[in-house]
């Protein structure tokens, strides 16, 4: 492997939850390593993993995505993992107990956005949220298209 493509998987992007942005209002934006299976691991490497109907819980001072489906490795016969288990997160006591803080509040949940390589690492980028209403969803439609037109027009310049 040479350095051009060391540098493309330190940098890329496994999976996006792009109705992340759209459904919820983003509050708070953290970081975490994850706890996983060296079966887990390959299959992420092979793109098999599915986020969008994930969702992040705080219990007993510990952090845990449930619903983040990771398929079976292929190339792997008996000894292979279960898709849909809880993973662990790995963050500090203090955020821990930060977005503990955030969450009891109500209408609060943690989302998360975007699963991806660091340092060779796989983390997970994820934010405490707050649902948005219908009218809210449009309006941020409605600034999306308002924001990109503004961007093609002085491009045009």
């Amino acid at each position: 492997m040479n350095l051009i493509d060391k540098i493309k998987l330190n940098n890329t992007n496994i999976a996006v939850n792009r109705k992340a942005h759209y459904e919820y209002e983003i509050l708070e934006k953290y970081e975490a390593g994850i706890v996983l299976k060296g079966s887990e691991v390959k299959s992420i490497r092979e793109n098999k993993v599915n986020i969008k109907e994930s969702y992040i819980r705080v219990r007993n001072k510990e952090v845990f995505i449930i619903g983040m489906n990771i398929s079976e490795y292929s190339h792997l016969g008996y000894s292979n993992h279960n898709p849909n288990r809880e993973k662990k997160l790995l963050l500090n006591r203090k955020e821990i107990n930060k977005i503990k803080v955030l969450t009891d509040e109500k209408g609060k949940t943690i989302v998360p956005l975007k699963l991806y390589f660091k340092k060779g690492k796989i983390k997970i980028q994820f934010a405490v949220a707050k649902g948005r209403k219908l009218w809210d969803k449009r309006d941020y439609k409605k600034n999306q298209d308002i924001e990109k037109e503004i961007k093609r027009s002085l491009k045009r310049r």
